[in-house]
């Protein structure tokens, strides 16, 4: 089934759309959720925190999107080498049991800006570029229906820019007047050229942001080769993050090993919660996933111990559990665990818990 194959019962609710005048209500209040708006041939979700815009997507090809612009800005950036596209498809691009990740391409962002490749100030200029993208076919939508949720799948994880939205739209409609011009522009230079002047004086503080730290480094270039050759070389030998996942299930711990992609990720397992306390002080983990329900020593008495220990008083660590009540849940908060995962858990659900809360 085509991903923009929209639900029958979605075609009765289609009306005529001013793309415009939709974008106004989206902002006349500070709203924070997501707008899904459907038209008959695709469906765009826009995300926004207390009125301003943090990511607009498609419902797919959002992944050869972020490639191509990823290409762009490698001409920038010195960390974002030629492979990074395929670094990406490898981690993310592999949902298992044919099982797609949703919202593939912000996770894929965060993990850039985690494994140091870009800084959140470059990201946040990336998820502008990409919005313009997104916006310019929103804009031509003639006929479809829209909702509001409140919560989203980007609660809780890293913001990287809060957009004003209408002066997005402005620099869209600019792209699109001059279009042409643009194409043999913006490959030159990492500026918005294509903003009229004033859009420009309007510029926004993620891309003066970043420009200012791409000005830095051009001036420093020149006399710095040796400096910049050691960046490129960093951007191969990224962090592996150390997760212990501690489950007398051995189905569970395998789950969670195939679910993390090993480039990023090195998980050990520890099934036997009373020898788990010595292991992890050993291992000195970045994040802990903790089963609740174990002999001997349960999920809540081991985290209150962890959390006795001075090394471990910060580091994350996730309840995971069959249970979701809401007496559970205030267990957790009183051994100070970090977070909450519900078995059973989807690839994307243990995805998301993770990129919360790794440093």
């Amino acid at each position: 089934m085509n991903m923009t194959t929209l639900p029958i019962g979605r075609y009765r609710f289609f009306q005529t759309l001013q793309p415009l005048s939709l974008l106004g209500k989206m902002t006349s209040k500070s709203l924070t959720g997501c707008w899904q708006v459907f038209s008959p041939s695709a469906s765009w979700s826009i995300y926004l925190e207390e009125g301003k815009l943090i990511y607009v997507c498609y419902a797919d090809k959002m992944l050869d999107l972020l490639y191509r612009h990823l290409q762009r800005l490698s001409e920038q950036i010195p960390t974002l080498h030629s492979g990074i596209d395929k670094q990406l498809q490898a981690v993310f691009e592999t949902g298992l049991d044919n099982q797609a990740i949703p919202n593939p391409d912000y996770l894929a962002i965060c993990w850039l800006v985690n494994q140091k490749y870009m800084s959140p100030a470059e990201a946040g200029l990336l998820i502008e570029q990409m919005a313009l993208e997104v916006l310019e076919s929103f804009l031509k939508i003639q006929e479809g229906s829209y909702e509001f949720t409140s919560e989203s799948f980007l609660d809780d994880m890293p913001k990287f820019c809060h957009l004003d939205l209408c002066l997005i739209v402005e620099k869209c409609q600019n792209q699109s007047q001059d279009q042409g011009k643009t194409k043999s522009r913006s490959t030159q230079h990492h500026r918005f050229h294509f903003f009229s002047s004033k859009v420009r004086q309007s510029q926004t503080k993620t891309e003066q942001q970043f420009v200012n730290q791409n000005s830095y480094q051009t001036e420093d270039s020149d006399n710095n080769d040796d400096k910049d050759q050691g960046v490129y070389q960093k951007s191969f030998d990224k962090k592996i993050y150390k997760i212990v996942c501690i489950d007398d299930s051995p189905i569970i711990i395998n789950s969670i090993k195939n679910f993390l992609d090993e480039q990023m990720f090195s998980v050990v397992g520890v099934n036997d919660p009373l020898k788990a306390l010595m292991q992890i002080i050993r291992i000195k983990p970045d994040l802990i996933l903790l089963d609740i329900e174990m002999p001997h020593l349960d999920g809540y008495e081991l985290c209150s111990l962890l959390r006795k220990h001075s090394y471990f008083q910060t580091i994350p660590v996730i309840m995971v559990t069959g249970r979701s009540g809401f007496i559970d849940r205030a267990k957790a908060k009183i051994v100070r665990a970090s977070g909450y995962l519900t078995k059973p858990f989807t690839q994307a659900d243990l995805l998301k818990v993770v990129f919360q809360h790794i440093e």
